[in-house]
Formats: C-alpha cells, structure tokens, sequence
C-alpha cells in the first residue's frame, strides 16, 4: 500500500499497513516462477533470464503469508454497497535457501502445522504478525526449469509447468 493512492481507482489503499481492519490470510498455490539470471550459453557475455518454477517437494500446496485490510473508498459516500474496499498484499522476505541464487527475494510459505495460527482471525497485531513470521521455517522448495512459454500472459495451460525439453 502507498501514501500515493487517493481513491480506488488506482487500486492501492491508503498508507496505514496496521490498524484494526487489518487481517491475515493465505493464498494457496501449487507453486510460483522466478527467473533465474545466467550467463547466455547462446550469446557469452550476455545475461539471459531462465523462467523457473518452484514448487513443494511432496507435491502439495503452498500457502503465501498475505495480509488483507479493508478501507473506506473516500470519494464514495457512506452509504455506498461497494464503498468497502479489500486489499491484499503477498507477504515476501530474503531468499536464505539453497534456492537463493535463482531471485533474492521469496513468498513467505506458511507451512501447513501453523494455517490455523496464521488464519486466526485475533491476530490483527504487528507484533503478533510479526512474531509468527519469524517463527516460519524455511520452506524447501524444487526447483524446475520450464520453456520460455511461461513468459507471455496470453499462454496458459498445464504445459506452462512441465520440465524445459
């Protein structure tokens, strides 16, 4: 969120990260790309982005730390149905694994023993927010290089996932 929005439309709320309408949630994912920058085997000398995606060892699902909060939209009157607005945002941190040569910054994954915690509707505190972060283990994540498909919105499907052949 940024101090710079001042309506809906830009789709950022108001600058106030913590307050009462602030809340936890969870996104949940197979898994997520990063690009990997290495030294082109094709073109020595230059820098080429290898698309590469992350998932759970065991296969299952991943789930981002992300915060929610609601805030009024100021250029609606009060007694507007949609003056209420939900913002979210995917909580990141220092990529400290093995992985961390791929991009120097990753989701926070809540593991599975701590959802509950997480989800906990009470924990609307920056210290309690906080301290559960700081209590997540390290997530332990494959890597797998996939085809250069995944760069383009307009592609979609289950082949965006499979191994670079």
């Amino acid at each position: 969120m940024t101090a710079i929005a001042k309506d809906a439309s830009s789709g950022l709320g108001p600058a106030h990260p913590y307050n009462a309408g602030l809340g936890t949630t969870d996104n949940l994912a197979n898994g997520y790309y990063e690009w990997e920058k290495r030294e082109s085997a094709a073109t020595p000398g230059t820098v080429e982005k290898v698309p590469t995606y992350l998932h759970a060892s065991d296969g299952g699902l991943l789930a981002f730390a992300a915060l929610f909060e609601n805030w009024p939209d100021p250029s609606l009157p009060p007694d507007h149905p949609e003056r209420w607005v939900r913002t979210c945002t995917i909580l990141t941190g220092p990529a400290s694994d093995a992985l961390g040569h791929i991009h120097d910054r990753t989701p926070v994954i809540v593991p599975r023993a701590m959802w509950s915690d997480w989800l906990d509707p009470e924990t609307t505190k920056e210290a309690d927010v906080r301290a559960l972060i700081d209590s997540m283990p390290e997530p332990h994540l494959v890597p797998r290089v996939v085809a250069p498909l995944v760069n383009s919105v307009r592609n979609n499907g289950p082949e965006l996932i499979e191994p670079a052949g």
